[in-house]
């Protein structure tokens, strides 16, 4: 399991997610990035800050 916290990248985001994978995490935090951080389309920019946070779940 892995899991992403935006704020460790957006400070005072409170999101959080959990996926069985990268990819996974990946496909929430898109999503995210454009309903809570007003991001364009597709969201993929998001992807490289994202994936230097990424960690295994506890």
């Amino acid at each position: 399991m892995k899991t992403f916290a935006c704020g460790d990248i957006i400070p005072g985001c409170g999101a959080t997610f959990t996926a069985p994978d990268v990819q996974g995490i990946l496909v929430q935090t898109r999503r995210h990035a454009v309903e809570g951080h007003g991001m364009a389309e597709p969201g993929t920019v998001s992807d490289e800050p994202v994936l230097a946070h990424v960690r295994d779940a506890a």
